[in-house]
């Protein structure tokens, strides 16, 4: 499984696109694909049929739809857009802004 800098609950900015510019809060990661649901980024309509033993009205319902990893950049909270390092301390592989050289928080 390919490993990704950015992780979820991160807060990224998409860089191409009709949503360029945009800044959301990523809801999952998909390593395998490369992709990531970033929340209010790229949102599709979907057709959803009713169904009575669950209960739930169909119509049309709108969902975020995946955008690839290559068209975000993660948000320091210091310095704005920046690329992601990483630095080994001990055991643990730590995240850390390239611009200004803080560690990256990890929101649990």
């Amino acid at each position: 499984m390919p490993s990704l800098s950015i992780r979820r609950n991160d807060t990224v900015k998409v860089l191409t696109g009709s949503d360029r510019g945009k800044t959301g809060r990523v809801l999952r990661v998909f390593p395998d694909n490369g992709t990531v649901l970033v929340e209010h980024v790229r949102v599709v309509k979907k057709t959803v049929s009713s169904k009575q033993r669950q209960r739930t009205k169909g119509g049309i319902a709108e969902q975020e739809s995946p955008i690839d990893v290559s068209n975000v950049v993660l948000v320091c909270p210091n310095c704005g857009t920046a690329r992601v390092g990483h630095k080994v301390e001990g055991d643990m592989r730590l995240r850390i802004c390239k611009k200004c050289g803080q560690e990256l928080p990890t929101k649990k």
